[in-house]
């Protein structure tokens, strides 16, 4: 099953901090590169979510954010009053030596480090829930990578198909392009005033043959779109030898537009090169 660079996921739940929420997006990238945005206290949570990541990704730019929000009430939250009455003392000191200058507010004496007691927190098991919930939303990135990759199938072999159709055609095509090349030779062979030896012929023909034989070019480009279509059905990760399959179908089609002296094959090569273009950029998307 291929899969796509492409994704975004989200899971959130409960846990013994609050509501934690974790966002996973991805977009196309040669390699796998991964970065984080991660509240202060679950740093150390980064190096274990990124073995997660690369156990089940090979490519791609995937961001991972996570949110922690408070529980409604804050229940279990206080005061600690010594401290706060040490402050406030503190503070009517600094007054008297700085009549000038202007009280702190409440909300500045509450984010002072200590006065406001926090319950106690397991990390071990906060960390535990986080890794949980990074799971589900793991997964839930992963299944929409895949549902995008079985869309980019459908399109690709939309696109072999119409590969197929013309490679099929110029190959029926060919016997009738050699003799129309056999016979102009002979025609022009005609209008020559002096004779000219019939071997001479068969080696100019020959020779001339060979300049344009295509059936290489042909063959090739069979065997390219035989080995996509047997990759797409591969449980390992694709994008990298499609990535280098569209090299190999540029130089065949430009190479059969060259040597083409039909308009019939010249045609179907600029069809080849639309077609294949087509197959690249959406094989780009591919993991």
């Amino acid at each position: 099953m291929i899969r796509s660079m492409t994704a975004y996921a989200s899971a959130e739940g409960p846990s013994a901090r609050g509501r934690l929420a974790f966002e996973l997006r991805s977009v196309n990238h040669r390699f796998l590169e991964t970065s984080f945005r991660l509240p202060e206290e679950f740093r150390a949570l980064e190096p274990r979510l990124r073995e997660r990541i690369e156990k089940r990704v090979s490519r791609g730019k995937v961001d991972v954010a996570m949110r922690c929000r408070a529980a409604a009430g804050a229940e279990g939250l206080s005061l600690n009053q010594g401290l706060v009455e040490n402050l406030r003392q503190i503070e009517q000191k600094l007054l008297l030596a700085f009549p000038e200058s202007r009280p702190p507010s409440r909300m500045e004496i509450l984010a002072f480090p200590g006065v406001v007691n926090e319950p106690e927190i397991d990390n071990a098991v906060l960390a535990e829930e986080a890794l949980a919930l990074f799971d589900r939303a793991l997964d839930d990135f992963i299944a929409s990578r895949s549902r995008e990759g079985e869309r980019l199938k459908t399109v690709l072999v939309e696109r072999l198909d119409g590969i197929t159709a013309i490679v099929t055609q110029v190959r029926q095509w060919l016997p009738d392009i050699r003799a129309g090349l056999r016979q102009k030779f002979e025609t022009r062979i005609a209008e020559l005033k002096q004779p000219l030896d019939p071997g001479r012929l068969e080696q100019e023909l020959v020779l001339a043959f060979h300049k344009l034989d295509v059936d290489e070019e042909i063959d090739r480009l069979g065997a390219h779109i035989a080995e996509v279509r047997s990759r797409l059905d591969s449980p390992e990760p694709i994008g990298r030898r499609l990535d280098f399959l569209m090299q190999e179908f540029n130089r065949e089609s430009n190479t059969l537009g060259s040597k083409s002296i039909d308009t019939r094959t010249t045609q179907a090569s600029v069809e080849l090169k639309v077609l294949i273009e087509q197959l690249r950029e959406q094989a780009q998307n591919i993991e």
